[in-house]
């Protein structure tokens, strides 16, 4: 049914893409004449954040192209209605016959990553930590465990994922990207001031809007340490401070001494662009700059309970216990 959803919202972003074409379009702005960010925000998305090779240089897709999609979509909609598909190593996740990764804003893009041109990520600095999770197996490594989904063992906690302990959500970032669910931030703005609050593990970054001193250097944040400030209609965020102890981008590095750049900007009355960069020379030999359009939903965010009674930990944990018991 996965793939149902995704086609259904494919084909419906192509009239909402058609009025959001006009130029004239009245942007909404505050009190305080700002461009207003205020609402909560949609960022799923079907584009692959890294491009095919066969697309080359090429942002978007043609029409062709896109009844290609539409059709290798229905088809495989049509499979999966008999039953929902096992994954290679491990039991998976209970909840992969469900997703929201259909975006309503598409412009059709071949990929998020619009920098470097070729649409995928630059290469690595020679001897760069490489290592990414899932849900299949765990995976060789030592701790700290800097990836959101999976683990290295089943000793603790401290063996899984960012996400998997409540500590980082698998699509928030910062920067956000777009994934299975919950792919929903909600902004609050006053004069000088921005909070952005995602939905996963609801985390709140508070932005000054002034000129303000950065943090100490020595001091690391999960999501670091951000200043903001307004270049021209875009609300511009530069984060500095990471705490290392999550990866740079993806599957590599740490973000030990990654600078992330944001951009906000509110392009029609249902829109934001948000685009974003990574400065990473400690991880990759060149800069990333990707587009995740966002759109405006007509709704709250409700609460991602995370830290209440994190069962799904304990029953991980106790179930690697009794397979020491059965000799497994």
């Amino acid at each position: 049914m996965k793939t149902l959803l995704t086609l259904g919202l494919l084909i419906m972003s192509a009239p909402v893409l058609a009025g959001q074409a006009q130029n004239d379009a009245e942007i909404p702005r505050n009190v305080w004449d700002q461009p207003s960010l205020e609402g909560v925000w949609n960022f799923s998305s079907n584009v692959p954040m890294q491009r095919s090779r066969r697309f080359g240089d090429r942002e978007f897709m043609t029409n062709e192209e896109v009844a290609e999609l539409r059709a290798r979509l229905a088809a495989a909609d049509a499979a999966s209605d008999q039953a929902v598909p096992q994954r290679q190593g491990g039991p998976g996740g209970y909840n992969d016959f469900w997703v929201e990764s259909a975006g309503i804003t598409e412009h059709f893009r071949t990929s998020h990553v619009v920098y470097p041109t070729n649409g995928r990520l630059p290469a690595r600095v020679d001897g760069v930590d490489s290592i990414a999770g899932g849900l299949g197996d765990d995976v060789p490594g030592q701790r700290p465990v800097r990836f959101s989904v999976g683990g290295i063992s089943k000793d603790g906690p401290e063996d899984r994922g960012l996400s998997e302990r409540c500590i980082v959500g698998f699509n928030a970032g910062p920067p956000f990207v777009p994934s299975l669910y919950n792919n929903n931030v909600q902004i609050v703005q006053n004069r000088d001031h921005v909070v952005i609050l995602t939905e996963m593990i609801h985390d709140a970054r508070v932005v000054p809007i002034a000129d303000r001193p950065p943090l100490d250097e020595a001091i690391g944040l999960w999501s670091g340490s951000a200043r903001g400030y307004w270049d021209g209609e875009t609300l511009v965020v530069e984060t500095r401070n990471f705490n290392g102890l999550t990866k740079s981008f993806s599957a590599f590095g740490t973000s030990s001494d990654k600078v992330l750049t944001e951009r906000f900007t509110r392009i029609d009355p249902i829109t934001v662009n948000y685009e974003w960069t990574v400065e990473d020379p400690a991880t990759f030999t060149d800069k990333i700059t990707a587009i995740v359009p966002m759109t405006k939903v007509a709704g709250e965010l409700h609460e991602y309970a995370c830290h209440e009674g994190n069962y799904g930990m304990e029953n991980i944990l106790a179930g690697a216990r009794m397979e020491e018991l059965e000799g497994r």
